[in-house]
């Protein structure tokens, strides 16, 4: 709900109050305000100025020279190439100086030869949004009424020195709906009297019963139905001030019935649709259910077929309008309506609703509706909407109004003792303050002894029970002023678990290494489901998917990341490195909810490390993204339980791809991405891995022990073993450390030689191997020992031989 700040002080004394000020206590009070926007925010030097003079451009036919005047002295001469502009008009021009929205400042100019000293604006140039501008004015500029005074503010004229709060409102909160629901919750707040509008209308000697009879079929749908008919009214476009509540509500503008119908909703918080009388096609007006099949063609010109859920007016054939939502094309005021139906209804929420959802309408009435009006508010809504048209619509009201009538309100009626409303809220309040606060609600209050009965208005719907009035007075009183206090009692102090401490352990290293953390979407395409699975199973498809875009439970994390570094890079972010840790969603039994396993995935593309003053720049490659989860391993106490196996996955690179095994049982993948899926995603060379998060995290790990640092020195040997190309570097390394013995603590390659020295298909690897015992120093011999081991069995085991 938009609360103009201007048209509130109609309702509410706000004097001493700003409107951030107000927007805090209304926060404060329990509905949130979600944004204060100043509408002349930055905008300056806009005046109104007089179009004397208008002719052809003389070097551009879509350029006009204009004499204005602005009011104060000589005119001056403004190029403009609005369509729309002419002489005789009253527009607004942003002066030589002016500042416009976007920090947009105006200055002398030479347009083709000419020239221009000033701008004449449009709406959308004033910071009007294109969506709310009027039609006649959403390609030109803004042409102001007769009266206007020349010289004077332009952007008060057209009521923009205003402010805007933007109330969040929760479900319950309906009666916030309108500015007279907003004008009791601010009286209330403020402690000040609320200013009702007090419709007075003249009404010529002519009956609206003997032009309407109102029939009513679905009582339950629509206990209560007012009809109005205004006479003699003439179509033009509503007043200046009106228009701008409108838009400022975020309502566009269109003629001054259509407009006043929607200030009411506004106001009121009622809806009222405007028939053409003419147009109605009988004199009888017929609320029912739809017959399935019926058809009828809305204002938005799309035919609509109806069910029996759906509740429609008819003319006593056909539907004119789909009740609640929106009317019918047959009966649609135009330029040449001369006599309105005015309608004024109380229809029940649920068929509303549904005739709502069922065609895609989302409509201002609709909305209301659904959350229920104010059904006391029914008749003086359409009395003040034909006061209305009688001042701006020139028309003549009918006396009376046609009813059909089975309404049966009755206030709610709640009791509810002192010592209950101190007991829940921790305070200390005596009868009178409770009181006080439900009376500032304007609700009415009897007091006897502790106990206080409350006679609920119509308009707050939202309070039945006794805990609803604990919190009216609860948010009243504030919740800042009630005390703080501690819980009593034993209680076990919380602490995380196992798992959870070892989770922000990884999270904590991935960030500290570089990566960012992403949050995506649980649900993918059809497409992407099956892609990267660790475990493949059959997709798990939603009842009543958002979009088929998100109709699939995730099986992968991956497809998710590479969203985000295609977004990025769309961006010229292309150096980015992402993780995850969530869910993905396996399928069991038919008709069972699907196992949930946590998974950590992550993707890293672009330049690891760059330093352009010392021009070195690091590419990401397969081994980065491996060093991670080594060091990832080795903080978990698990990097001796971990191998690193050749594998072949789709859709990831066949010969820089590898299978993660934690003590021999398979738990991830780690590679890089495919080349065409790169280039199919618009994404640079790209590295990913994901695994098993529950099974990293729950795998057993040894009790840490601490070792001295060595007093002994080390000894180093560097070998390069020849082996088939085919024989992978870890499988060697497995194997020399097997042989080593315990004098061997280290083993990491250093050099990959596939030169053409070297045999065909034969490469050469070279390990370097650090010997040394805690407890003595090493001798020649002790080494050779151990090193004679590692050679004999690389040799017998994979066919290795020293280099020469």
């Amino acid at each position: 709900m938009y609360v103009s700040y201007k048209w509130l002080q109609d309702y509410v004394d706000l004097s001493g109050i700003t409107p951030d000020e107000l927007a805090e206590k209304i926060t404060k009070s329990g509905i949130e305000v979600e944004g204060v926007a100043t509408l002349n925010e930055g905008i300056s030097g806009v005046v109104v100025g007089y179009v004397l003079e208008k002719e052809k451009h003389p070097s551009a036919d879509k350029l006009n020279k204009c004499q204005v005047d602005l009011g104060d002295g000589e005119p001056v001469q403004i190029i403009c190439g609005a369509p729309n502009v002419d002489k005789g008009q009253k527009v607004a021009v942003a002066t030589v100086g002016a500042v416009l929205p976007g920090n947009f400042k105006i200055k002398k100019a030479k347009l083709r030869g000419e020239a221009s000293n000033g701008m004449i604006c449009s709406l959308q140039e004033l910071g009007f949004e294109s969506k709310l501008v009027a039609k006649e004015y959403s390609e030109g500029i803004y042409v102001f009424p007769e009266k206007t005074e020349i010289g004077t503010n332009a952007l008060e004229k057209l009521h923009r020195d205003d402010h805007v709060l933007e109330l969040g409102l929760t479900p319950n909160r309906a009666d916030c709906q309108s500015m007279l629901g907003v004008a009791y919750e601010v009286a209330a707040i403020l402690g000040r009297e609320v200013k009702l509008p007090q419709p007075e209308v003249a009404t010529v000697s002519e009956k609206a019963e003997d032009y309407i009879q109102v029939t009513v079929e679905a009582k339950e749908d629509n206990p209560l139905y007012v009809a109005k008919v205004i006479k003699n009214v003439s179509i033009k476009p509503s007043p200046l001030w009106m228009q701008a509540r409108l838009m400022a509500a975020g309502i566009r503008p269109h003629n001054n019935v259509v407009d006043i119908t929607n200030y009411i909703l506004l106001e009121y918080g009622q809806p009222l649709h405007a028939f053409d009388y003419d147009r109605l096609g009988s004199k009888e007006i017929l609320v029912r259910r739809a017959t399935d099949g019926e058809v009828i063609t809305t204002l938005d010109d799309a035919k609509r077929e109806l069910t029996s859920d759906h509740l429609v007016i008819t003319n006593g054939k056909e539907p004119v309008a789909l009740a609640g939502v929106m009317g019918g094309a047959n009966s649609e005021v135009g330029s040449d309506t001369t006599t309105v139906l005015l309608e004024s209804a109380y229809f029940a929420g649920g068929p509303i609703r549904k005739a709502s959802k069922d065609h895609g309408l989302r409509s201002e009435a609709s909305s209301r509706y659904e959350k229920g009006v104010d059904p006391n508010r029914v008749r003086p809504a359409a009395e003040r909407a034909a006061q209305l048209l009688a001042e701006y619509a020139g028309g003549e009201v009918l006396t009376g109004s046609v009813e059909a009538d089975s309404l049966t309100v009755e206030p709610a009626v709640i009791s509810i003792h002192i010592d209950k409303i101190n007991r829940v809220l921790g305070t200390n309040l005596a009868v009178s303050e409770a009181d006080d606060i439900l009376t500032r609600l304007q609700f009415e209050t009897a007091a006897d002894g502790g106990e206080i009965t409350v006679t609920v208005p119509t308009r707050r719907g939202d309070i039945t029970i006794e805990e609803d009035l604990v919190e009216e007075v609860g948010r009243l009183y504030g919740y800042d002023n009630l005390e703080t206090t501690l819980p009593e009692g034993s209680s076990t102090p919380g602490h995380l678990s196992a798992y959870q401490s070892k989770r922000r352990v990884v999270r904590q290293y991935l960030e500290g290494a570089g990566l960012y953390q992403a949050v995506t979407y649980s649900l993918t395409s059809e497409d992407k489901v099956m892609q990267y699975a660790l475990d493949v199973r059959k997709p798990i498809k939603l009842a009543m998917p958002m979009s088929e875009e998100r109709s699939m439970l995730r099986l992968s994390l991956i497809p998710h990341l590479f969203e985000v570094l295609k977004y990025n890079g769309a961006r010229q972010n292309d150096s980015l490195s992402v993780y995850e840790t969530s869910s993905v969603f396996l399928s069991t039994a038919d008709n069972e909810l699907p196992e949930e396993k946590e998974h950590l995935a992550a993707a890293i593309t672009g330049l690891w490390q760059s330093h352009p003053w010392q021009g070195e720049k690091k590419p990401v490659d397969f081994f980065v993204l491996k060093g991670i989860l080594e060091g990832l391993f080795s903080k978990l106490g698990l990097l001796e339980k971990i191998e690193f196996a050749k594998l072949e996955k789709e859709g990831l690179h066949p010969g820089r791809t590898a299978e993660i095994l934690l003590s021999g049982e398979a738990i991830g993948v780690i590679g890089q991405v495919h080349p065409k899926v790169e280039k199919e995603l618009d994404l640079k060379e790209t590295y990913v891995f994901e695994l098993s998060l529950e099974a990293l995290l729950e795998a057993e790990v040894e009790p840490l022990k601490y070792e001295a640092i060595p007093r002994y020195p080390s000894i180093t040997r560097d070998i390069a073993l020849v082996v088939d190309k085919t024989t992978a570097a870890g499988e060697l390394a497995t194997i020399i450390r097997q042989a080593g013995g315990k004098l061997l603590k280290e083993v990491n390659v250093f050099d990959l030689y596939e030169g053409d020295r070297m045999e065909e298909g034969k490469k050469s690897i070279a390990f370097s191997l650090r010997y040394f015992d805690p407890e003595r120093t090493l001798t020649d011999d002790d080494v050779v020992k151990a090193h004679d081991k590692v050679l004999t069995a690389v040799k017998d085991q994979a066919g290795a031989v020293l280099r020469g």
